[in-house]
């Protein structure tokens, strides 16, 4: 059987994904208010998607769009990319592991 189509997102993808949420998590003030590591991955997640935003049943907001679990490899290691960006534009101290993981990502999509 033969499957067309783009690679998953690895597990290891997923373990530095998780890691640099909590950095971010961990060292930026987001409107007057600190964001749980979820909370940052539909944040950037919208960001890289364009997602929308529609009003909730019993108020609030609702994000609608794509989930991280359903990114192939590409679209993961973009995703990854914004997360570092937007850190370094807001001063994010990033643990070296984290930036030796990420360093070998982007070497791998740019072959």
């Amino acid at each position: 059987m033969v499957t067309l189509g783009r690679e998953s997102r690895s597990i290891p993808q997923n373990s530095l994904l998780w890691a640099i949420l909590s950095e971010v998590s961990a060292q930026v003030d987001w409107y007057g208010q600190r964001l749980s590591a979820e909370d940052w991955k539909n944040v950037f997640s919208a960001a890289l998607q364009k997602q929308r935003v529609v009003p909730g049943i019993d108020g609030g907001f609702v994000l609608c769009g794509m989930s991280t679990s359903k990114m192939d490899k590409k679209t993961f290691s973009d995703l990854l990319e914004i997360i570092f960006a937007f850190g370094a534009q807001h001063g994010v101290k990033w643990s070296d592991p984290n930036l030796a993981t990420f360093e070998q990502y982007r070497e791998a999509k740019n072959v």
